[in-house]
């Protein structure tokens, strides 16, 4: 079964720092490219950040840069977002998903996490 299982959301102080893991199963997840996702309540889902497979592109999105970073542990099979300085315009619940390119067209992905709600505030 073709599984990504995230983890890591939680709340936080502005400023403050979390690193979300998306943990896959059935595939290997090097063979592929990595997005992450928001949604925050009333809004559309966005693009956060993506890898491509080959590891060769990274992109992040205006919002994030400089305070996201995206990865990958091949031997774990598992991809992170480190997220530091959040603001509270970060809230929101991320999803990681896969695809074989590094897009923000979410019909460019096929298999996706559950789901992580991540909250800053103070």
């Amino acid at each position: 079964q073709l599984q990504l299982v995230e983890s890591g959301g939680g709340s936080v102080q502005p400023g403050g720092s979390l690193r979300l893991s998306c943990a896959a199963s059935g595939f290997i997840l090097g063979d592929y490219g990595i997005g992450w996702f928001r949604q925050a309540p009333g809004k559309e889902r966005e693009g956060v950040s993506c890898i491509s497979s080959s590891g060769d592109n990274v992109n992040y999105a205006d919002s994030v840069k400089g305070r996201f970073t995206t990865a990958r542990d091949k031997a774990k099979n598992t991809a992170y977002l480190q997220m530091n300085n959040l603001k509270p315009e970060d809230t929101a619940v991320y999803y990681c998903a896969r695809s074989f390119e590094c897009s923000y067209f979410p019909h460019s992905y096929d298999v996706w996490g559950q789901g992580a709600q991540v909250s800053v505030s103070s």
